[in-house]
């Protein structure tokens, strides 16, 4: 196959997405959220994985964290994977690593990226549900359930887990 077939042949392929995020929580086990300006909803520290300039999904959580939150924090053990469908876009594959407890010294060093975020909080885990959307839900109690229990990780779609 020649370079210019190959290339074709690359470009016909089917395209999806990947995010990448952080799992932190505080000394009580509640999970840090952050609240977009962009777009309904709260979110944990990440966002998409810059994989055209290599970036792997642990390198983006990490720079995510970084530039939301202001926390350099190497991410942890992967807890989920999440097989996102979406009305006008391709699937997203979204990655979720384990962030750790974090301390009152961290949280209190936050810096919040004031172009994307407007604020953010600490939620314990039955009130998840009010601050984070369908998928994001279901991804971020499976991977408190990985946490708990040692398993892992969670595979998931549309935030549903398929591995039990």
């Amino acid at each position: 196959m020649s370079t210019a077939d190959y290339a074709t042949y690359i470009a016909g392929l089917p395209r999806v997405l990947a995010g990448a995020a952080v799992l932190f929580r505080d000394e009580r086990g509640h999970v840090l959220v952050v609240e977009p300006n962009y777009r309904e909803g709260w979110a944990l520290p990440g966002g998409t994985i810059e994989s055209d300039t290599g970036e792997t999904p642990r390198e983006g959580a990490r720079r995510e964290a970084l530039e939301e939150v202001g926390l350099d924090v190497p991410p942890g053990r992967l807890l989920a994977v999440d097989w996102v469908s979406g009305p006008g876009r391709p699937p997203l594959v979204a990655y979720v690593y384990d962030g750790g407890v974090l301390t009152r010294e961290q949280l209190g060093a936050i810096r919040l990226q004031q172009e994307e975020l407007d604020s953010w909080r600490t939620v314990p885990r039955e009130d998840l549900s009010g601050y984070l959307l369908d998928a994001l839900c279901g991804r971020v109690l499976a991977a408190l359930d990985v946490l708990a229990d040692g398993s892992g990780p969670a595979e998931l779609e549309d935030g549903r887990r398929v591995d039990r």
